[in-house]
C-alpha cells in the first residue's frame, strides 16, 4: 500500500480531486470496443466512485433485442475504466449490477485505497487508445503457441473460456459466419439498422463504424469469414496495403464462452474481451470480432452445441498480425457523462 497522494496521469500531469480521477477514467474508458462501435454506455460519477450505466438508446433492437451485446460493450468499457484507475495507482473495487431496481446501471466502481501500477497493467494502459478491431484478414505467420495459451490464462480471470479452435472448428465457425451474413444482408430491418451506424466519408460523427476503419475491398481468408458491409454497396473504405498473399490467413480462431447466459455473464465476457484485446495487442497483435452468427438463435444454439461443451457463445475471434492504417471516432468524454 502506497501512502495517499494527488494521482499523475501517464503523462506526468498531476490530477486535482475526484472529478479530474473521474473525466479522465472516463476519457479511456470510452475507447473500449462495442458492437458497432455504437459506444452504448453512460457514466456518473460522485466523489470517488464512478457508475456505469447501459445507454438503451443505442441499443441494436433488431439485431441485439436482449441487449446481450450491448452489455457486452459495457463490460468492456468497465474493464478499461478499472485499468485507468489502475494506472492512477488506484486499487477499483467494483460491483457489477448491483441495484436489480436499475437494470441499466451495469457497475459502480470506487477507489478509496492506493497502490503501485504492475508492469502488466502499464503496458495495457498503453494499448487503449492504439488498439483497433481488425476487419479482414492476417498474415500468414502463425501466432505463438504460447502466446494463445496466455490469452486463454487471461480469459479465465474473468470467469470466461478462450476456446481456440482446430481445423474442424475453424471451418465449423466460417460456416456459421457465412450462413449469418448470407441472411443478415437479406433481412432489411437489419440491413437497415446496419446502415444507421455505417458512416459516409467525411462524416464528423463521433460515432459508428467510418470508412476509415475496414478496406474498400473485401478481404476474403481461408477458410472464409466475411466481414460485415458496412459500405452497403458505395465502395467506401480504405485500399489494401498489406503484402499477404491472396487469399489471406484467418488467423488463430477462438470462442469466448460463459458457463451461463446471463448479464452479469455478458458483462464478464466483455471484462474479458478487452483483457484479452489489450494483452494481444502488447504483442502486436490484432483481432477480428465476428457476432453475426451469434445474432441468430438456431445458429448460437448449434455452434454451442457443437463447439462449446455446454457452455454459451458470446463472440467469434480472429487473432494474427497485420498492418493496421484503420482509424475509429469516439464521442468526448463530456458527451458520456451525466
Amino acid at each position: 500500500m502506497v501512502e495517499n497522494r494527488e494521482p499523475e496521469d501517464q503523462a506526468g500531469e498531476r490530477l486535482h480531486g475526484p472529478q479530474d480521477v473521474i473525466r479522465y477514467v472516463v476519457a479511456h474508458a470510452i475507447w473500449a470496443p462495442s458492437v458497432h462501435n455504437t459506444q452504448p454506455w453512460r457514466f456518473s460519477g460522485d466523489r470517488n466512485e464512478i457508475s456505469l450505466h447501459a445507454d438503451q438508446a443505442r441499443q441494436l433492437t433488431v439485431a441485439d433485442p436482449d441487449g446481450r451485446e450491448m452489455l457486452i460493450s459495457c463490460g468492456a468499457a468497465l474493464f478499461t475504466a478499472r485499468l485507468a484507475l489502475r494506472s492512477l495507482g488506484y486499487v477499483p473495487d467494483a460491483a457489477v449490477l448491483p441495484d436489480p431496481a436499475q437494470p441499466t446501471l451495469v457497475a459502480r466502481v470506487s477507489w478509496r485505497e492506493q497502490a503501485p501500477a504492475t508492469d502488466y497493467e502499464q503496458r495495457l494502459m498503453q494499448q487503449v487508445r492504439q488498439r483497433r478491431t481488425h476487419r479482414g484478414g492476417f498474415d500468414s505467420l502463425p501466432l505463438s503457441p504460447d502466446l494463445l495459451n496466455a490469452l486463454s490464462l487471461v480469459a479465465e480471470r474473468d470467469s470466461t473460456t478462450l476456446r481456440l479452435m482446430a481445423e474442424d472448428g475453424r471451418r465449423v465457425l466460417a460456416a456459421s459466419v457465412q450462413e449469418a451474413e448470407r441472411a443478415l444482408r437479406t433481412d432489411s430491418a437489419r440491413v437497415q439498422e446496419l446502415a444507421r451506424w455505417a458512416s459516409p466519408p467525411g462524416s464528423a460523427r463521433p460515432d459508428g463504424v467510418p470508412p476509415t476503419s475496414y478496406t474498400a475491398r473485401a478481404e476474403h481468408t481461408n477458410p472464409d469469414y466475411p466481414a460485415r458491409d458496412f459500405a452497403h454497396g458505395h465502395g467506401w473504405g480504405l485500399p489494401l496495403f498489406s503484402p499477404a498473399p491472396w487469399p489471406r490467413s484467418a488467423g488463430a480462431v477462438g470462442l469466448l464462452t460463459t458457463a451461463e447466459d446471463k448479464p452479469a455473464d455478458w458483462v464478464n465476457a466483455g471484462h474479458a474481451l478487452q483483457r484479452i484485446l489489450l494483452t494481444a495487442s502488447t504483442y502486436g497483435v490484432a483481432a477480428a470480432l465476428h457476432s453475426q452468427p451469434l445474432e441468430l438463435p438456431h445458429l448460437r444454439a448449434a455452434i454451442r452445441a457443437q463447439l462449446c461443451d455446454g457452455a454459451y457463445p458470446q463472440l467469434v475471434l480472429r487473432l494474427g498480425t497485420i498492418i493496421q492504417i484503420a482509424a475509429s471516432v469516439r464521442r468526448a468524454p463530456e458527451d458520456v457523462i451525466f
